[in-house]
């Protein structure tokens, strides 16, 4: 896995962790190893989880409305994060 599979707005699994199996969103990228991870609940948008890429599984769906305000600098709400997984989960991705 390189940090090559990794974009703003992507959905991911946790692998690893007490968090292992859930899906979160990638709301930042540190660098070559780590991203930041967010999904409104467990890990909210103002403290989002700093997380090894190697204990991610990318998947290929992401938020392009996410992705846009995430590179804006626009604000987004925990709300956003909450619906847009419920949403993948609702159409059973």
């Amino acid at each position: 896995m390189s940090l090559n599979e990794y974009t703003l707005g992507q959905v991911v699994q946790s692998t690893q962790g007490r968090d292992a199996g859930r899906d979160f969103v990638v709301v930042g990228i540190v660098d070559e190893s780590y991203v930041l991870i967010a999904d409104g609940g467990l890990r909210r948008i103002d403290r989002p989880k700093k997380k090894k890429i190697k204990h991610l599984i990318p998947k290929q769906e992401y938020f392009s409305s996410l992705k846009e305000k995430l590179t804006c600098g626009q604000r987004i709400y925990d709300s956003e994060l909450r619906k847009a997984l419920a949403s993948l989960r609702d159409q059973g991705l």
